[in-house]
């Protein structure tokens, strides 16, 4: 069976209002771009907070400079229609006029893998707002980690052999691949440094499946390394294939059930809860936020995307919900003090150091 390509691309092209929803007519742009196009087998249109999201399925590989334009061209239009209805922060993630062939490191997001479709393929699209990629870390280590939260790594033969996983440190443009259970702590050791370690990619390493092929992938772009300043938090991107020698579809779902402590929010300069959300609810007003989480599951057959599952439209993730905004009040009560506030050092990538220019020349020496 030839291969597949799922591709996510992300961009903030402009709010409505502020930074909270992406306008309808914004949506419609998009839909209308991608219909007809031959070169996707299928697309899904959709938004996560100000953040207009892009799926789709194609027989060109990763990285392809086809889907790519594509996707560029479709934000291109977008964007000019976030500036005819005067909408905040327009074209805000296109950092460049030109497009070059891949949209990688011009400002968009991109989560791609390409595999070979099994009988049965569920596919799960993980979408953020109002956060970085460092999000991802704890429920993809948990997903295929973690056996208090996927009991096929317990009763599973076929996933007793673990994963492995591509972890990038994003502040030298490094690498490493680390296998489970074997080296599980030394990659928690890395990867609960959020802000610098981040799981990329996951391989399975049992036979079930061809162990060069993808089985989940975040984006990792960060705005500020691609812009050389402040222009908003990075928003990532998900895919996560499920059953059949991978953790079940609840599995996948489950570290979500928890509403843990992520950075971004209100200026990207807050650390607060992430909340999981149906897609209508995907609308971040509360101080910005709080950070929001949508899930659209996907049964892919024939390169066909078929209708999306809004699967955090669930009531069992009301008592989530409640935790993610109790969370957010004890957060808020803290005002501009760590730790609701970033640290310093992380500050040092969002408009505080405009501030601290302001007050050069005003420090005295403390003898």
């Amino acid at each position: 069976m030839s291969k597949i390509t799922f591709s996510a691309i992300k961009a903030d092209v402009g709010g409505f209002p502020g930074h909270t929803n992406v306008h309808p007519e914004l949506l419609e742009v998009a839909r209308k771009n991608l219909e007809g196009k031959d070169i996707l087998e299928d697309f899904h249109v959709t938004h996560c907070g100000d953040d207009l999201e892009l799926l789709m399925t194609h027989r060109h590989g990763e990285d392809s400079e086809e889907v790519h334009a594509l996707a560029w061209d479709t934000f291109k239009k977008a964007t000019e229609k976030a500036k005819e209805l005067g909408l905040y922060g327009a074209g805000q993630d296109m950092l460049s006029d030109a497009f070059s062939g891949n949209v990688k490191g011009m400002g968009p997001g991109i989560a791609e893998m390409e595999f070979t479709p099994r009988k049965g393929e569920p596919v799960v699209a993980f979408m953020m707002d109002k956060t970085e990629p460092g999000a991802f870390n704890l429920p993809i280590f948990k997903m295929f980690a973690d056996p208090f939260n996927t009991a096929g790594l317990v009763i599973d033969p076929s996933l007793h052999g673990g994963f492995r996983f591509e972890i990038w440190d994003i502040k030298k443009s490094e690498r490493i691949f680390m296998e489970t259970p074997e080296e599980m702590y030394d990659i928690l050791a890395l990867i609960g440094a959020k802000g610098r370690f981040v799981i990329k990619r996951v391989y399975p390493k049992g036979k079930k499946l061809p162990n060069d092929e993808l089985v989940a992938v975040i984006s990792t772009e960060k705005l500020y390394q691609i812009a050389g300043e402040y222009v908003g938090k990075d928003d990532p991107v998900a895919l996560v294939r499920s059953q059949s020698g991978l953790p079940a579809l609840g599995e996948v779902l489950e570290p979500f059930a928890h509403a843990f402590l992520v950075s971004g929010w209100m200026r990207g300069s807050h650390n607060g809860p992430i909340m999981p959300v149906g897609v209508k609810d995907a609308i971040c007003t509360r101080f910005d936020g709080p950070p929001r989480v949508i899930s659209l599951g996907f049964q892919v057959k024939d390169g066909k995307m078929g209708e999306a599952a809004d699967l955090f439209d669930d009531p069992a993730f009301d008592p989530v919900r409640e935790e993610s905004a109790n969370i957010a009040s004890y957060m808020r009560r803290h005002g501009p003090f760590e730790p609701h506030r970033l640290p310093l050092e992380e500050m040092e990538y969002t408009t505080l150091p405009g501030v601290m220019k302001n007050l050069e020349g005003r420090f005295e020496s403390v003898e």
